[in-house]
């Protein structure tokens, strides 16, 4: 799968990663947030948004590359890819898809360069994996949309100079995800405000927030696609949403893994070294298993999905399980740390901290298993 442009372009992000993340990421962790000018420097150097055709200032490359960059941001740290990976393999993925000539020459050649950032909205304060169930409204008012509702949990929200807005065009239709559509909002929009900056448990620089709509007034124009079809487009491009977690999630096992094995070939313990006990050998055996056949997995669900194939139920498998798997590494490997393991001067504890909340965005690991059930039953 890996090819020589492959290698190359994960070399050139690595060695700029080194330079302009690696030394920087504890500074942002207590600043959080990862500063615009990080983001302009992975524009300029043609790393951002990798799938945007050419025309739009593009490289119109496959997924396989958007893959190397969500990779390599996880390594510098988890804060650091949600917030770029959702802008880069997620959002604008979007506009590429549905917009229009005039939306993409608008938003796509800027969210190529790391000018501006983006975000999209789909979570409410009572509505979470349950689209169907969101409550911002949109009600077309001559040439304008008057948007009404609340977000949270927006990745990027605080940030983002546009919002792709989850909201119902259509409050009467059933069943009720027939009447989602998608708009473009953009920052600077009548009735559009950012609530505050939600503090997390880990992930401490990615950029979470609350947004809300009063009688925002949003253009007609920037209606993503057609109304009425917001939720199809959903379903669509969450498979490759979810296949980015599992990823994302499948590296940071594997960076718990090699913290570990560098640890306990240097601490002792009564007398000999911590990796000489069997218990030891035994974790990191199975921990080892594991996490090469999530990577085998993911690598046949990447090629697959760069081939164009319906693997909803498996990248729901992936997300799920890859995800449970990453949480018991890091917890293992912490306790392999002994009680330097919870101390935040080393990494593993950061790890730690960032994994879980995997399992819970871009659909729940309980609705990842209830889609796959679906699969299964309906076969």
């Amino acid at each position: 799968m890996w090819t020589e442009e492959h290698k190359m372009f994960r070399n050139a992000l690595r060695k700029m990663l080194e330079q302009e993340a690696y030394p920087h990421f504890d500074v942002w962790e207590e600043q959080r947030l990862v500063p615009r000018s990080f983001w302009r420097k992975l524009g300029e150097n043609g790393f951002l948004c990798p799938m945007v055709e050419e025309a739009y200032g593009g490289l119109a490359l496959d997924f396989t590359y958007s893959r190397i960059l969500a990779e390599e941001l996880e390594r510098v740290g988890a804060g650091v890819a949600a917030g770029i990976a959702l802008h880069s393999d997620i959002v604008t993925p979007y506009i590429s898809a549905y917009g229009n000539e005039a939306q993409k020459e608008k938003y796509l050649p800027k969210s190529v360069s790391g000018e501006w950032i983006s975000a999209i909205a789909m979570t409410e304060p009572g509505a979470g994996s349950d689209l169907a169930g969101i409550r911002t409204t949109a009600r077309r008012e001559g040439d304008m949309y008057i948007l009404n509702g609340e977000k949270t949990f927006i990745t990027n929200g605080i940030e983002a100079d546009y919002v792709i807005v989850v909201c119902k065009t259509d409050t009467q239709v059933t069943p009720a995800y027939k009447g989602i559509s998608l708009l473009l909002v953009d920052t600077g929009t009548p009735g559009f405000k950012r609530g505050k900056k939600l503090e997390k448990v880990g992930m401490h620089c990615s950029d979470t927030g609350e947004l809300i709509f009063e009688d925002a007034q949003v253009p007609a124009e920037n209606l993503l696609g057609e109304e009425g079809k917001g939720f199809y487009y959903l379903m669509e491009k969450l498979q490759q949403e979810r296949l980015v977690v599992a990823v994302e999630t499948q590296i940071e096992a594997e960076r718990c893994l090699e913290l570990t094995i560098d640890y306990v070939k240097t601490r002792q313990a009564f007398g000999k070294m911590i990796s000489d006990f069997q218990n030891t050998q035994f974790k990191l055996a199975e921990m080892a298993t594991e996490i090469d056949l999530g990577r085998t997995y993911v690598d046949s669900l990447t090629a697959r999905h760069v081939a164009g194939e319906d693997i909803v139920k498996e990248v729901s498998m992936a997300k799920w399980w890859i995800s449970e798997l990453a949480k018991r590494v890091s917890s293992q490997c912490m306790q392999l740390h002994g009680g330097y393991g919870y101390m935040e001067e080393y990494e593993i504890a950061r790890r730690f901290r960032d994994i879980p909340v995997a399992a819970i965005y871009a659909g729940s690991n309980e609705v990842m298993k209830t889609i796959i059930a679906k699969q299964l039953l309906i076969s």
